[in-house]
């Protein structure tokens, strides 16, 4: 007879973790949930430590403790829906390796999950404990998926969320090498809300996310899920080729008028940076869809594991 699983489940995607991830789990094993809890681990790909600092872990366990390594790196995404394939909790909260997603706060979105009957509930940061740029970019991203993605406008994602089981399976059951995890799950569910939590500052090490994989998230987060920015590059062609139109008309006129310049390299050079420029953004775009669907097409794999050691093994 299968075991009932507990009432929540933490998952903690993991890059270079060793030097936070030790007090984070103690932390986490010293909760009291109702139903019991676990903690899934995801190694993706760390170059430190980090496996070695997992398995002790694992091996002084308190509360159940799953650890899963990765074979490389492939982003945080892809380990979380490792990591929900692997959690058996009736709801699952996904925490940052950093110590900047307090546990009692994650337990608390839970109990307004459970509270409330929603699907998903996600935290809203009251003040943000990151560099500017990045605070900058994640801002960017919420106004762009306003628009691309099936949500309330002004509503707040962050991947410090607390979803139910039947979410994570579905949303897990995808395949695709370029996942967005938000973007899945409002795919699957309006039942979303979201409460204020606490952000704490970094306990240790710097952040592994950088510029490029915020662009990277962006992209993934217009790309996958909406063809809005082709849409938008029509308009956009549009507008440019109305202005062409126009300017040609503006240089007839003037050459039977006997008003133009006589001569006009300069005009000519700008305009045809600006048509360039805008031909070269367009193909861009193009490629980028055409790009993903050849890397899902080739069955770029969403992750790899390399072993899954549980505290029951240890």
């Amino acid at each position: 007879m299968t075991q009932p699983g507990p009432a929540l489940s933490f998952v903690i995607p993991l890059y270079n973790s060793a030097d936070t991830i030790g007090a984070l789990v103690r932390t986490i094993e010293g909760l009291t949930v109702a139903g019991g809890h676990e903690i899934i681990l995801v190694n993706d790909g760390s170059r430190d430590w980090t496996a070695d600092v997992c398995r002790g872990l694992v091996r002084d366990a308190r509360v159940p403790v799953t650890y899963v390594e990765h074979a490389r790196n492939f982003g945080e995404h892809n380990a979380v829906l490792t990591g929900w394939r692997q959690a058996r909790g009736a709801h699952i909260v996904n925490l940052d390796d950093d110590g900047q997603n307090p546990p009692a706060e994650a337990v608390r979105l839970w109990q307004e999950a459970v509270a409330r009957g929603h699907d998903v509930v996600f935290g809203h940061y009251a003040v943000k404990q990151h560099a500017w740029w990045r605070n900058l970019g994640s801002w960017f991203t919420n106004r762009m998926t306003d628009w691309a993605l099936d949500k309330p406008p002004g509503f707040y994602l962050s991947s410090f969320r607390c979803v139910s089981a039947w979410v994570a399976r579905e949303v897990s059951a995808h395949t695709s090498p370029l996942p967005y995890v938000d973007g899945l799950i409002l795919q699957v569910t309006q039942r979303i809300s979201s409460i204020e939590v606490r952000h704490e500052p970094r306990q240790a090490g710097a952040s592994g996310y950088t510029l490029r994989r915020l662009l990277r998230l962006w992209l993934s987060a217009w790309v996958n899920f909406s063809v809005l920015p082709l849409r938008l590059a029509t308009g956009l062609g549009l507008v440019m080729a109305f202005a062409g139109l126009l300017g040609f008309g503006w240089v007839l006129w003037l050459r039977f008028t006997d008003q133009g310049p006589t001569f006009g390299w300069g005009s000519l050079m700008v305009a045809l940076l600006v048509f360039s420029g805008t031909q070269l953004v367009m193909l861009g775009l193009i490629g980028e869809y055409i790009g993903r669907m050849f890397i899902a097409i080739n069955q770029r794999p969403q992750s790899v594991v390399r072993e899954v050691l549980t505290s029951r093994d240890a």
